[in-house]
């Protein structure tokens, strides 16, 4: 999902440079592009609580701590 949303804001970086749009136009991808952000933001804050949940034991295999 996020790579989608990823490739999505790169279109619309590109179509904001490449033209000139209409300012309603450009509002309206800019906040599409926000509403990206947001999400993308969201995805890798998760992904680092995660990240931060799997300990590594002292025989070097990994075990996973529920969140919370």
């Amino acid at each position: 999902m996020i790579e989608t949303d990823l490739k999505r804001l790169e279109e619309l970086a590109k179509q904001m440079e490449a033209s000139e749009l209409p300012l309603e136009k450009a509002l309206e991808l800019f906040q599409e592009g926000v509403e990206l952000v947001k999400r993308c933001t969201k995805s890798i804050e998760t992904a680092e609580l995660k990240v931060k949940q799997i300990l590594e034991s002292s025989d070097g295999s990994f075990t996973e701590k529920p969140l919370g």
